[in-house]
């Protein structure tokens, strides 16, 4: 069996709601390569753990559970949010450091 991963749930690129962004997901890896089937065109496999995936409310209790089901797991930590706050008055300020460019 492979290494499972734990990281918590990025927010999607196309909505702006923080709804499931808080949960941290274990995912089970894919132990088996994958197999082509020439009569569907399909790719399957064998294992069903790779369609697994739990989700916790904290990083802490899904680290209990792979810990207390004997489950080997990498931990991905979030990388940090850089925002730029940017208001469109400030493209008419006199004090412009950038040339106008529309």
């Amino acid at each position: 069996m492979t290494r499972a991963r734990i990281y918590k749930c990025p927010q999607k690129a196309t909505q702006s709601g923080k709804i499931r962004s808080h949960r941290w997901i274990l995912d089970y890896g894919q132990a088996s390569p994958r197999s082509h089937d020439s009569l569907t065109g399909w790719v399957g496999c064998s294992e069903t753990q790779t369609e697994v995936k739990l989700s916790f409310p904290t990083k802490d209790q899904a680290i209990q559970y792979a810990e207390k089901n004997s489950i080997a797991y990498d931990l991905e930590e979030p990388g940090s949010h850089h925002y730029v706050v940017k208001n469109y008055e400030d493209n008419f300020h006199n004090n412009r450091k950038m040339n106008w460019t529309h």
